[in-house]
């Protein structure tokens, strides 16, 4: 049975598909509901997984190019972190990262929980479209505290 809060992304996610002359299939919608499932964070082959949990069939090339056209008809945000694999994100809400250097998740982060923005300076002419904001540091998850207790 689908939810309505599954039914109102669906929905949303077709009229966005439409707008950017994309088709809306059964996959797209399939990893769309992934990434909605656990707001984690995950890499391509984290959606792949858990999409052929429950849909076995699925490749890992129409994973790829689903997060591709989610990412195109901007339901779905790339999550790029150092050097490693990119993350996908599917809050679309303003929100900043916090990218723990010790185990490697990422967590949102309210942008109004933040300490006092600074102020730029933009060159004439020039406007801003987005702000990516990633902090770097520790965090106390289980992940953290096993490698501790390992060590």
């Amino acid at each position: 049975m689908v939810t309505d809060h599954l039914q109102a992304s669906g929905e949303l996610l077709n009229q966005r598909l439409a707008e950017k002359g994309l088709r809306a299939t059964s996959q797209r919608q399939h990893v769309y509901e992934v990434l909605l499932s656990q707001r984690n964070h995950p890499s391509a082959e984290e959606v792949f997984m858990r999409a052929k949990q429950s849909k076995p069939e699925i490749s890992m090339a129409t994973v790829y190019n689903s997060l591709d056209a989610l990412v195109k008809c901007g339901v779905v945000r790339q999550v790029n972190v150092d050097r490693g694999a990119t993350l996908f994100c599917s809050n679309m809400g303003e929100h900043a990262h916090f990218c723990c250097d010790d185990c490697g998740k990422v967590f949102d982060m309210n942008l109004k929980d933040l300490p006092q923005m600074p102020q730029v300076d933009l060159p004439g002419g020039f406007e801003v479209r987005k702000i990516d904001i990633a902090l770097h540091g520790s965090c106390t998850c289980s992940d953290c505290g096993r490698k501790e207790a390992v060590a």
